[in-house]
């Protein structure tokens, strides 16, 4: 017999797909084809990223003072604003006033809605599926976010302001599931008494890690270092799209692949890590990337595709398995904050390497933006090797 969930979940499920739908991820094609240069598309990156910092903590605060409904409306509102401003915007700081509301709409939703979900399931009493349902949410956030990149993908070169159309709309579908949602009861995982964190104490507690828990600071700094190439790499590459004129289809498909291509590799994180110490792991990855940003100096564009799509399997590995590491290593009662270091040093990390790497491809061409970076890290490696340093110790 088929368990029944709270009403409650089905509606999550359907707010999870609307709210992910990937309709805008080419959003660095359409930024040039309004004109702006990569340094200025790298700046609105950066500038989501300190508004995203600055936003953590408040948004948190309200998810646990105030209905979670409220806070799922205000991201999506803040969500389909930043849709509309993209849609009509003419000027530079305009756009970047649309990502500062994009950030906004995803830490209103960061952990609000898996937080309204677990205090459902609280009042039916069946916290032990939280689980099952949480996986599931992560396979609709996978399918909504490729299908709405592979609809985007077709209108690349043909109107493409209307994905932001359809972000509008899709906006309004969400904002409907959440609205047929009950706010749940005040259940005691809300009202147990607990000191909400703040800026002032994530950035003493990620002082205190980097100084004192050498292995941890590392890992988190390689991690910050290496999602930031690779999300650097994934994005950039829609610039090369763009310039080599790639057709709609292939774009789409290109995407889908991506996506296949990070299932597989999360599904193989599992014996990876069982196999691996995290030295031979850590080195591994970081040769790995060495010799794919190494061979990017190539400027073979079919070389450069499979170069994105490794690029995309190595970026889904890093994930799940220094999440496992940290919640290994971490104490429960640090937990939260010390996994909001790791967020903030990638959002610092972004904050200056996407703007200069958009300057390098301005500057010279994606190949040898990436290439030059190879090269930095072989002579970081080098050096690190030949001082007898290792990284994880």
């Amino acid at each position: 017999m088929k368990t029944k969930y709270p009403t409650n979940i089905a509606k999550s499920y359907v707010y999870t797909f609307f709210s992910f739908f990937g309709i805008t991820s080419l959003w660095v094609i359409y930024l040039q084809m309004q004109g702006l240069s990569l340094v200025e598309i790298g700046l609105c990156e950066s500038i989501f990223h300190v508004a995203s910092f600055l936003f953590e903590v408040p948004s948190g605060v309200l998810a646990d003072r105030f209905l979670y409904k409220a806070v799922l409306i205000g991201g999506r509102v803040a969500a389909i604003l930043s849709a509309v401003i993209m849609l009509t915007s003419q000027t530079f700081w305009m756009f970047a006033f649309s990502f500062v509301l994009n950030a906004l709409s995803y830490n209103l939703q960061s952990g609000t809605i898996d937080a309204l979900m677990y205090d459902s399931l609280v009042e039916s009493q069946q916290t032990n599926a939280y689980p099952r349902i949480i996986s599931t949410v992560n396979v609709l956030f996978e399918f909504g976010d490729t299908a709405g990149v592979v609809i985007a993908g077709f209108f690349v070169h043909w109107h493409f302001e209307l994905t932001y159309v359809i972000a509008i709309l899709i906006g309004c579908l969400a904002l409907l599931s959440v609205a047929a949602m009950k706010e749940p009861r005040v259940s005691s995982s809300r009202s147990k008494v607990q000191e909400p964190q703040t800026i002032k104490s994530i950035v003493v507690t990620a002082y205190h890690v980097l100084k004192t828990d050498r292995l941890l600071r590392n890992l988190m700094l390689f991690q910050a270092a290496f999602d930031g190439i690779c999300t650097s790499y994934y994005f950039y590459f829609q610039s090369l799209m763009e310039k080599d004129r790639f057709p709609g289809w292939t774009i789409s498909l290109l995407m889908v692949a991506s996506a296949i291509v990070d299932i597989i590799g999360i599904k193989f994180t599992p014996a990876i890590q069982k196999h691996f110490s995290k030295t031979t792991l850590v080195s591994w990855l970081s040769w790995s990337l060495t010799g794919l940003l190494l061979a990017t100096w190539l400027n073979w564009l079919p070389l450069l595709i499979g170069l994105f799509l490794g690029s995309q399997v190595l970026s889904s590995l890093v994930e799940p398995i220094f999440s496992s590491y940290y919640n290994d290593m971490i104490a429960s009662n640090q937990r939260a904050t010390l996994l909001s270091v790791a967020n903030v040093l990638f959002s610092f990390g972004m904050i200056g390497l996407f703007p200069l790497i958009g300057w390098l491809i301005d500057f010279q061409s994606f190949s040898m933006a990436f290439g030059t970076i190879g090269v930095l890290i072989v002579i970081f490696l080098g050096t690190s090797y030949f001082n007898n340093k290792q990284l994880l110790k």
